[in-house]
């Protein structure tokens, strides 16, 4: 008897398959798991120099490093996903540049293996809204978060946003290549990442721990809140 089988964009050997994606389970546990360790971490040192010690000019700068290493960090998952994904459906990722934008390509043909190539475009989004959900889903104290887990959160729903709205189209777009590779359409796409997206923020503008997301110390005393734009 024999244990192959043949499913659109599939996997001819199902034991290779089952191995393949027990691997897969494995590598996104861990990249959520030092994601949180991460964001504790940061959040551990960070305490005492954003909202204890005396407001200064350097404090402040700090604030954002944390915040800005928090985004980077996401989007670092994001990329990470596909990597992953790539290698395990047995692609080959490799790297360019599609109109100035650093890009990750699957190694995949998307038309003779459209599955693995919907595996592959998925597993950014999807990382990173599965972080953002491990992050709001911890159990937290009553001290309020700190600046790199906010930039985390930040990355997360920014990318999502991104992608359902002027990314949602475009040659390298993952929810475009999502639904070629998949029987849902656009619109089915970008309910699901766009409506995960809002679902966090709504729970984050509902959580104390998140008061004044852009909160930060100001060299004048006190704390400034929001996004400054200079000219």
């Amino acid at each position: 008897m024999s244990l192959s089988i043949r499913v659109r964009g599939g996997y001819r050997d199902r034991t290779k398959f089952g191995k393949n994606l027990l691997i897969s389970g494995r590598g996104m546990t861990l990249a959520v798991v030092s994601a949180f360790l991460l964001a504790g971490e940061a959040r551990a040192q960070e305490s005492a120099d954003t909202f204890a010690a005396p407001a200064t000019g350097r404090a402040a700068n700090h604030w954002w490093r944390l915040f800005a290493a928090g985004f980077a960090s996401s989007i670092l998952a994001h990329e990470g996903g596909h990597i992953a994904a790539a290698y395990v459906v047995g692609g080959r990722p490799t790297f360019g540049l599609d109109a100035g934008r650093p890009t990750v390509y699957s190694g995949i043909d998307a038309r003779l293996e459209p599955g693995r190539q919907f595996v592959f475009s998925s597993a950014g989004l999807t990382v990173q809204s599965l972080i953002d959900e491990g992050i709001l889903d911890a159990p937290h104290g009553s001290r309020r978060a700190g600046a790199f887990e906010r930039g985390m959160l930040a990355g997360g729903i920014a990318t999502s946003l991104f992608y359902v709205t002027v990314g949602r189209t475009g040659r390298v777009s993952d929810v475009d290549y999502m639904a070629r590779t998949s029987t849902m359409s656009k619109t089915s796409i970008t309910l699901i990442y766009g409506g995960t997206a809002l679902m966090h923020m709504w729970r984050i503008a509902h959580n104390e721990r998140y008061a004044d997301f852009f909160a930060r110390p100001n060299p004048g005393g006190g704390l400034r809140i929001g996004v400054d734009i200079e000219r």
